[in-house]
């Protein structure tokens, strides 16, 4: 949302007491680099809140009361191709109680897969079976063009940019200078 669509009630309240007129930092509340990490922020928030929305429906329109967090799962197998009950629990930084459980939910809606690791007997590999494969794809058919509409107007510059400027972030790098 931009800045001149934004609500008012959007805008940052006035600080009430002496100790608000400081950040964490100890820097006054009022300087440009301050507001600017509040700003950021602020629209993290708004991302977020999105893509939890987004992933709401969208495991609900794979299987009726398919949880988020299992979307998400089943997602991350269809793009890795198959995985390990440690695998999964690793790329997704879960335990793996509750990645057993979110697996055997799997299970039950069809949504995947398993069968033995070629490489180690003891562990299963799973995968997104045929019918997990056409959900996702009805799924992602109706989505796939959400971002791409949202960023219509961008610049094929701006998006390179803000990509790099995403996987600076992620990875904690300092981004480099255009």
């Amino acid at each position: 949302m931009s800045s001149s669509t934004r609500p008012a009630s959007a805008a940052p309240a006035a600080p009430s007491s002496a100790s608000e007129h400081e950040d964490r930092s100890g820097s006054p509340a009022g300087d440009p680099r301050t507001q600017a990490f509040e700003a950021l922020e602020r629209e993290f928030e708004l991302i977020f809140t999105q893509f939890r929305r987004s992933a709401m429906a969208n495991a609900s329109q794979v299987s009726e009361g398919m949880l988020p967090g299992a979307y998400k799962v089943l997602t991350t197998i269809s793009r890795v191709g198959s995985a390990t009950l440690s695998e999964l629990t690793e790329i997704l930084l879960t335990d793996k109680g509750q990645m057993s459980r979110t697996i055997r939910d799997l299970d039950e809606r069809g949504l995947i897969d398993r069968a033995p690791d070629p490489s180690d007997g003891r562990s299963i590999r799973i995968s997104v079976s045929e019918f997990g494969t056409q959900r996702l794809a009805m799924t992602r058919g109706e989505k796939e063009h959400e971002l791409r509409d949202a960023m219509g107007r961008w610049t094929v510059s701006d998006i390179v940019r803000f990509t790099e400027l995403l996987h600076a972030l992620s990875l904690g790098l300092t981004p480099r200078t255009p």
